[in-house]
């Protein structure tokens, strides 16, 4: 397959072309490097795939590329780019997500309407804000406590829209925190596990007793992958690492992993981060033939060495 992936050069962007790289696949990559983090890093992500034969790379703007010419002889879309970050997305920041996240979705829904081409899109947990059911199920009424999570909950709308409407082969993915190798620098597995490693206090929001559904980012990128060919058009699909740990069970392990006492400073709850997620993955076991397959401690492993080799490399 030829598979265009927006975003390529992001945390599960760059991961996902790599795997599609390594099973023998085209990618054709864009990416505008919006400055939400340093380009540097970005172009690090970029590396092992700009030394690919199969890949080739645009510097563009989803809300101003020549979208037809972008899609031309490819056979599927993976929609990764985005404006990330939950608490950036308040004020006068959130006409950032409003191009990004929704303008630009539409834009490329538009393009690929007439090709047919199979779209993933990469949505996130944070549609459904503070979930009233646990394990949630797709079913669960979303009803997000963010910008960036009424941003994301759009362009899943958008997708469904144009499957109805259009018959475009769309799939929505639900991402629940996702964390591993290349994980994004304001993130909070990075921020802690860099300070852990350099001997500095880890900032921690609330109180540590809220949990995630951490997800690791090799599981996300298999999804990506089976939802390339299965998934029902217009569904949307909860991708999450299959188990609830608190943020004080996190950070007990990361003082395990690196081997010296974790030294943390409280600060208050910010807003809106949801207060618990787990995901019910049963719905993409049944369609998509996925299940998560890295428990927490191998995948904040696989973190910390990452950022033990960057850190080492400057």
């Amino acid at each position: 397959m030829r598979v265009l992936v927006t975003g390529v050069a992001g945390f599960i962007g760059s991961n996902v072309a790599d795997a599609l790289l390594a099973r023998g696949d085209e990618v054709r990559g864009v990416d505008s490097f919006l400055d939400y983090y340093p380009r540097a890093v970005k172009e690090r992500n970029l590396a092992g795939a700009r030394r690919q034969r199969g890949f080739e790379f645009f510097e563009q703007d989803l809300v101003s590329a020549d979208l037809e010419a972008l899609t031309e002889g490819c056979d599927a879309v993976l929609h990764l780019a985005a404006q990330a970050g939950v608490r950036a997305s308040w004020g006068k920041d959130f006409r950032i997500y409003v191009d990004a996240n929704i303008l630009a979705t539409q834009r490329l829904l538009e393009a690929c309407a007439a090709r047919k081409l199979r779209v993933v899109y990469s949505s996130s947990s944070s549609i459904y804000g503070d979930a009233p059911d646990f394990p949630t199920r797709e079913t669960t009424l979303p009803r997000p406590i963010s910008p960036y999570g009424v941003s994301k909950l759009a362009g899943e709308h958008l997708c469904r829209l144009y499957t109805q409407s259009y018959g475009l082969p769309t799939v929505s993915l639900r991402y629940f925190t996702v964390y591993g190798p290349r994980q994004r620098p304001d993130m909070a597995f990075h921020k802690w596990l860099r300070a852990q490693l350099t001997g500095e206090q880890l900032l921690v929001f609330d109180d540590g007793t809220q949990t995630r559904d951490f997800t690791f980012v090799g599981d996300v990128v298999r999804a990506n992958l089976l939802a390339l060919e299965r998934g029902t058009p217009g569904a949307a699909y909860n991708i999450g690492g299959g188990s609830r740990v608190s943020v004080n069970e996190v950070l007990a392990m990361i003082g395990e992993l690196s081997g010296r006492e974790v030294r943390v400073r409280r600060g208050d709850k910010q807003r809106g981060d949801v207060r618990d997620t787990h995901a019910s993955p049963e719905a993409a076991e049944r369609e998509l033939g996925w299940t998560p397959r890295t428990r927490l401690r191998e995948g904040l492993a696989a973190e910390l060495e990452w950022l033990r080799g960057e850190i080492a490399a400057g």
